[in-house]
């Protein structure tokens, strides 16, 4: 016996070291917790690259390093983008709540909805932004700002389509009748549809409308309200058209009409305007949120609240060869926080 365990001697360092990095390697792997080296996982999921949702996505990174919280540093940082695919933005929110990540962050209304419904199960911390109404949404949230998931928690940012109407109304009084396109199966899109409806309902304006469930089909929706005689078209939160916006522009050009949106940076693409929210401050926002619960604030505890920072972009290039009357005050020009012109962008240097 004696032989035995004199033989056994050599062998006995290795075994204790390979049992020690099987632990912390298991350590690592273990779903819904914080690795051996205290670096959290985080998974920021995106379900399309628009202009928007993109400026949304920089915020969230741009805060959670402000607020210590570096990729490779203390956090593991992957990105998801669904590129406007369903199945993929299902087989995304599977991965992301498998235990492979402490944290997800969702940017627009329908990762939100996705990952949230996936999550049922896993409970995996989820913090959200870039959504117009998540008490719509049937994820478990309430009207209440506390009335929610103890796992989950986010900010609403909702445009107001009023006063992107108010603003059209300044540059052409005699603005009747406006084009809306919109994806029926969209919660984002169906809730701007009814406060389109509304506002046009009070301020005298026909709404015209055509339906586009993919983006394929923007551009015939859009030559169809054209034919209609439309003064002008107006742009939602609707992730189909936005990411189908270089469509509505070349119809509304074809038909001398402008493009307004209440999604910026849609300026960038030939709109006239843009009177909605700044993404980039909405994605800070969520980013500062997002670190308080990587440092340990329990998301039961922390309310889902509407924060819309505004902002106001305008294009003067699309001004040319409109066939009616739109004329840009000094005023209204002094208000945007980017003009674009003949001679480039002119970004103030608050907006910067």
């Amino acid at each position: 016996m004696t032989n035995v365990l004199s033989n056994l001697r050599p062998f006995v360092l290795p075994l204790t070291l390979i049992l020690m990095v099987c632990a912390v390697l298991l350590a690592f792997d273990r779903g819904g917790g914080v690795s051996s080296a205290g670096i959290q996982r985080v998974a920021i999921v995106q379900h399309a690259s628009q202009g928007a949702i993109d400026a949304g996505v920089k915020g969230v990174r741009d805060a959670l390093a402000s607020e210590g919280f570096v990729d490779g540093k203390n956090i593991r940082l992957t990105m998801y983008n669904a590129q406007g695919d369903l199945p993929t933005a299902n087989d995304i929110a599977r991965k992301v709540t498998d235990g492979s990540s402490d944290l997800v962050i969702t940017a627009s209304t329908l990762s939100m909805q996705i990952v949230a419904n996936v999550n049922r199960q896993s409970k995996v911390r989820h913090v959200f932004g870039i959504v117009s109404d998540a008490a719509s949404a049937q994820i478990g949230v309430g009207a209440e700002p506390l009335d929610h998931p103890p796992w989950l928690t986010g900010y609403t940012s909702l445009a107001s389509v009023p006063n992107a109407l108010k603003l059209a109304r300044e540059l052409n009084p005699d603005l009747r009748r406006v084009g809306l396109i919109w994806h029926t199966s969209e919660l984002s899109s169906q809730i701007y549809t009814r406060e389109t409806r509304k506002a046009c309902a009070q301020m005298g304006i026909e709404l015209l409308e055509a339906n586009a469930e993919n983006p394929t089909e923007v551009g015939q929706a859009a030559q169809s309200l054209v034919a209609r005689g439309i003064d002008a078209f107006l742009i939602t939160g609707d992730v189909v058209v936005l990411v189908a916006a270089d469509s509505v522009v070349k119809a509304a050009r074809a038909g001398r009409i402008p493009v307004l949106t209440v999604i910026p940076p849609t300026v960038l693409k030939g709109t006239l305007f843009d009177l909605g929210l700044d993404y980039e401050q909405v994605g800070r926002n969520v980013g500062v949120l997002a670190a308080k619960v990587l440092s340990g604030t329990s998301p039961a505890t922390l309310p889902i609240i509407n924060l819309a920072p505004e902002t106001f972009y305008l294009n003067l290039t699309a001004l040319e060869g409109l066939r009616d009357r739109w004329q840009v005050s000094e005023a209204i020009k002094a208000r945007a926080a980017l003009v674009i012109d003949k001679d480039g962008e002119h970004l103030k240097a608050a907006a910067r």
